[in-house]
């Protein structure tokens, strides 16, 4: 079991790369501004781009959940006691890997549909705006996750204090409605991530406890 358990800790670099691989693969759909024409053609033309893409983010998702699993078990002993703060933690965790898992789901409805009957060009660009309501899900959810972990770690200092102070900053930028996707996206996703495995993979260290009063 400790061999899997060192492994696990590698599930949110993999989760990173299998989101950043959907990106890469999906890069040539259509911009914000794109016209509802333009949707309707790369729904139609680019039907299994846009199922591989799909699936390989959801298994992103899954990776993610795993990830957020690993990182509860290392809070949780830190913080001892009923663990409140870790399960808020693993709560948003949970809930961000969920709603970014139905992100790629109506893009990938679509292009089913297309395949097997008609769709007008007005329903082929709605679905695929409205994986921007999953993100901005995402983003408030992430919240928790910043601020359970952050408060963890500062009090107990399992991760250096810097982690914890960047954990609040976003917790503060995900908040904020036109930025927060972007928060989520460029800075939890990529970098506070791959930073937390790198942190988990230095091993447990000894802690200090908040003090009680």
């Amino acid at each position: 079991m400790r061999g899997a358990e060192r492994w696990a800790r590698w599930a949110g670099a993999v989760a990173v790369a299998l989101w950043v691989a959907s990106v890469v693969i999906s890069s040539g759909s259509p911009g914000e501004n794109a016209s509802e024409a333009e949707c309707l053609a790369y729904i139609q033309k680019d039907t299994n781009t846009i199922i591989v893409g799909g699936f390989l983010f959801m298994l992103g998702c899954l990776a993610f959940l795993w990830f957020a699993v690993v990182l509860r078990e290392r809070l949780a002993a830190a913080e001892g006691g009923s663990g409140m703060l870790s399960n808020v933690a693993f709560v948003g965790a949970a809930a961000v890997g969920a709603f970014m898992m139905l992100t790629p789901g109506p893009e990938i409805a679509a292009a089913i549909i297309a395949e097997e009957e008609e769709v007008s060009a007005s329903a082929a660009a709605a679905m695929r705006m409205l994986p921007e309501a999953f993100l901005v899900a995402a983003a408030i959810s992430a919240i928790l996750l910043m601020l359970g972990g952050g408060i963890v770690a500062l009090g107990t200092r399992i991760f250096p204090k810097v982690w914890a102070w960047c954990s609040f900053l976003l917790a503060l930028l995900l908040v904020i409605p036109p930025i927060g996707w972007a928060a989520l996206l460029l800075g939890l996703l990529p970098v506070w991530i791959v930073t937390t495995v790198f942190l988990l993979r230095r091993g447990a260290p000894a802690v200090t406890p908040v003090a009680q009063p």
